[in-house]
């Protein structure tokens, strides 16, 4: 996905209380999907329930639509009004009618404005009883997933409308023959129309009730284990200059800073390192856990 995007996605997560927008924007996404992050794309795999992963009987889903506090979806990032008004016009059948006009300017590329209305989600209440089961069938025996995320709960607003800026010259200019007017309640408003826009990279207005935005599980390895794999490296780097040099037979340069580095996340490693059958239906617990999607994972959509 386009860095552009980075500022909203980060502010979405931030403001909403850790819903995450799909990613492309127009995406649905469900409770119990499971998907992978790809080339800055959520690529849906399949879903826990209709592919049958866990059985019905166990599940305890919300579908009433739980309600999200409303101001929290309403926020912006480097934009301001320099102007707002009331003006007049003639129609060809109406005549003279007044309208409200705004000018909206973009401090910068990237700057957003946002609006949503009646929030609300779905979710799965009952995670925990489902989680583990999910873990063995996930990573040993239905699939052999290493990298995985699982969605827990899924938000959708009756309408929204989001502004990006192109670069810091962005501006848009709407007007309304609503009465009421002000940088909220113009925008995105349904009788809103657009008469300029100025290096405006992204704008569009959503008027369905779709699934757009949600909260997710990922697959983690356990922190004893990832502790113990990285104490194991740490040792394994010790002497490795001096058995470097006996055994290649070359007086290498070595200084007594020359330590090697041990990666600040090695997860991956953990598991590409395994033995073979380490890991299996009974031992996957021992290694795997579930844990929030959160702002790391933003990062990799861009």
């Amino acid at each position: 996905m386009d860095i552009l995007y980075k500022k909203f996605y980060r502010s979405f997560y931030l403001r909403t209380n850790g819903f995450i927008p799909a990613a492309p924007l127009n995406q649905c996404i469900f409770p119990g999907d499971f998907f992978q992050i790809r080339n800055g794309e959520i690529i849906v795999l399949g879903n826990i329930f209709r592919n049958n992963i866990v059985d019905m009987a166990d599940v305890n889903l919300d579908r009433s639509g739980v309600s999200q506090p409303a101001s929290n979806w309403q926020f912006s990032d480097g934009v301001t009004k320099p102007y707002s008004g009331r003006g007049a016009g003639n129609g060809p059948t109406a005549g003279t009618f007044e309208f409200s006009k705004q000018v909206l300017a973009f401090s910068s590329r990237g700057s957003f404005l946002f609006k949503a209305n009646k929030p609300e989600s779905i979710r799965i209440c009952n995670w925990a009883d489902l989680k583990q089961q999910l873990i063995i069938k996930l990573t040993q025996t239905l699939y052999s997933f290493r990298e995985l995320y699982v969605v827990t709960e899924s938000a959708a607003v009756s309408d929204w409308t989001l502004a990006i800026s192109g670069s810091d010259k962005g501006e848009l200019e709407i007007v309304t023959d609503e009465e009421n007017f002000g940088l909220v309640d113009i925008f995105g408003h349904n009788s809103t129309k657009t008469i300029q826009s100025k290096d405006i990279e992204y704008y569009h207005r959503e008027n369905k009730r779709k699934p757009t935005f949600f909260k997710a599980k990922k697959l983690v390895v356990q922190d004893d284990v990832l502790d113990n794999f990285t104490s194991n490296l740490v040792y394994q780097s010790t002497d490795k200059h001096q058995w470097a040099s006996e055994f290649y037979g070359y007086e290498f340069g070595f200084d007594s800073s020359d330590v090697p580095l041990v990666p600040g996340s090695a997860q991956p490693s953990v598991l590409d390192m395994l033995k073979a059958n380490d890991l299996n239906p009974n031992t996957a617990l021992s290694y795997f856990k579930w844990a929030d999607a959160n702002l790391d994972d933003i990062e990799k959509l861009f």
